[in-house]
């Protein structure tokens, strides 16, 4: 019963943060400072991770998709596969659970240690709000910065699995994009750059959530950081579910 307690008062509690988030973020004066350092750290920093995992995802499903057919069939449908997986849902979920996985450590390690030093205390005491000093330049940037990597994870994923088409497979380059190009639809590919969307707010909060939460000095930071990345994930891949079956109903 305590969990379970503990559980729905921590769902409140992101709640209220998010109430707050949106009432003082909308507020001039506008923190773009703020923005533009969050987008870099969020965006340009999780780019390299982003990159190589991707690649190596196509390559890996275009690899899975030739040889798991007895047949040729398996073979002429690489192009297919790898392009709709990838901007259907790899490219978003990988962007999600690696990117957001870094993003929201990141985020719970800077606040909870502003936290432990009574940084956070002193805004309020200067009469400024955290949700909007704090919170709301993170999770915006999130929410910009998500649907970019998402659209390069998709690129770059179909470059891995093109790769593995011409050097392994035997395909041509020319038919392997063909089957890309006709595969994958727009309503596909800003499918899941809606999803990521909703991913990168949720990395950003669940990451303010736990910062602003801790407790116990440097063992707290450290606690609250792996509960962070946790929740994270594990919201993501629910998100994911309802965010999938949302799209399949209204598109």
């Amino acid at each position: 019963m305590k969990k379970i307690y503990g559980f729905i008062k921590g769902i409140g509690e992101i709640g209220y943060l998010c109430a707050d988030t949106l009432r003082y973020g909308l507020r001039r004066p506008y923190e773009w400072k703020a923005l533009r350092e969050q987008m870099e750290e969020v965006g340009v920093r999780s780019l390299s991770i982003v990159v190589i995992s991707s690649f190596f995802i196509g390559m890996v499903m275009a690899v899975q998709i030739a040889y798991s057919e007895a047949n040729f069939a398996g073979r002429v449908m690489v192009g297919i596969g790898v392009g709709v997986a990838i901007t259907r849902q790899f490219g978003p979920l990988l962007t999600a659970l690696l990117a957001g996985g870094r993003v929201t450590a990141g985020i719970t390690s800077v606040i909870g240690s502003m936290q432990v030093t009574e940084q956070v205390d002193a805004i309020r005491v200067l009469g400024a709000s955290p949700a909007k000093k704090l919170v709301f330049p993170r999770v915006l940037a999130a929410i910009l910065m998500f649907p970019l990597l998402t659209a390069v994870a998709d690129f770059v994923g179909i470059a891995g699995g093109l790769l593995i088409s011409v050097t392994d497979i035997g395909m041509a380059a020319e038919t392997y994009l063909s089957q890309v190009q006709r595969s994958v639809t727009l309503t596909d590919f800003f499918g899941g750059l809606f999803k990521s969307m909703f991913f990168g707010f949720f990395a950003a909060l669940i990451g303010c959530h736990f910062g602003l939460r801790v407790e116990g000095g440097a063992e707290g930071v450290g606690k609250a950081t792996t509960q962070s990345v946790v929740a994270t994930s594990v919201s993501v891949m629910i998100a994911d579910f309802f965010l999938t079956k949302l799209l399949i109903l209204v598109l």
